[in-house]
């Protein structure tokens, strides 16, 4: 599965969280250790808040490892909210409109897990995306999916409540299509300023997500960056939300 990292705090040069760290996102993408795939190499994308209320983003096919222009990106940009992401497909074409963050509007979404059953489910989960969202839908991801339902069902105004509605349907709906695999997310979104992640599977088995919180800036990824680097890293129960604003960061049961 992919892996991910979320940033909020002071600005920093993006390359010190996907590229300095001894295990950073750029390591994970060939040398994963807490996920089914050690390899995340369907592509990878960057997305940050930096002038403007709705986010830049860059995304590419090439393995996040081997790709020149991310690493002169990273060198570059600085943000003090950005997301980053290795992916490893489901079964999804390889694409630069399948590849992670997502983005609408001010709002930016990414996603590791699948939605057991995808094409036994998708074109009724497509229902519940009104019109003027699924114009914007470019990919064909379960991930996509899901943030566009959870933008229909209220993102902008109720981030929390919009992500459980979301999850409810989509078991509802596996489970009426007689569907056994498990649906695993775990999930980050922000509108630039507050993030929000989410773990969960409607399985004992969600996948893995951290949080670590220093000098007043949280990061969210899918593992730790790092062993031996002086950040502790804290496992986020499953089934929770993890909210961190400027008052710090905070778990609430789905």
């Amino acid at each position: 599965m992919c892996r991910w990292l979320a940033y909020r705090g002071a600005e920093i040069f993006l390359e010190d969280m996907l590229y300095k760290p001894e295990h950073s996102l750029i390591d994970q993408s060939l040398n994963a250790r807490e996920s089914v795939t050690g390899t995340n190499g369907d592509g990878f994308g960057i997305g940050w808040y930096g002038e403007r209320p709705e986010p830049g983003l860059f995304r590419e096919v090439l393995p996040a490892w081997n790709d020149s222009n991310l690493r002169s990106i990273a060198a570059q940009i600085r943000s003090g909210r950005f997301f980053a992401h290795v992916r490893a497909s489901t079964g999804t074409a390889t694409s630069r409109p399948n590849c992670h963050p997502f983005t609408h509007g001010r709002w930016m979404f990414m996603h590791n897990g699948q939605i057991g059953g995808y094409v036994t489910v998708r074109r009724q989960l497509e229902g519940e995306i009104p019109d003027e969202l699924y114009r914007s839908r470019l990919g064909t991801t379960d991930s996509e999916l899901i943030f566009l339902m959870m933008l229909a069902a209220g993102l902008e105004e109720s981030p929390l409540d919009a992500a459980r509605v979301t999850l409810e349907k989509v078991i509802a709906v596996q489970e009426e299509h007689g569907v056994t695999a498990p649906f695993r997310f775990t999930a980050a979104m922000t509108d630039g300023d507050s993030l929000i992640a989410v773990r969960f599977a409607s399985d004992p088995h969600p996948p893995t997500l951290y949080v670590a919180e220093e000098n007043d800036r949280a990061i969210v990824v899918s593992e730790p960056l790092d062993e031996d680097g002086g950040v502790s890293w804290n496992a986020v129960p499953p089934n929770h939300f993890l909210v961190c604003s400027n008052t710090g960061a905070s778990t609430v049961p789905i």
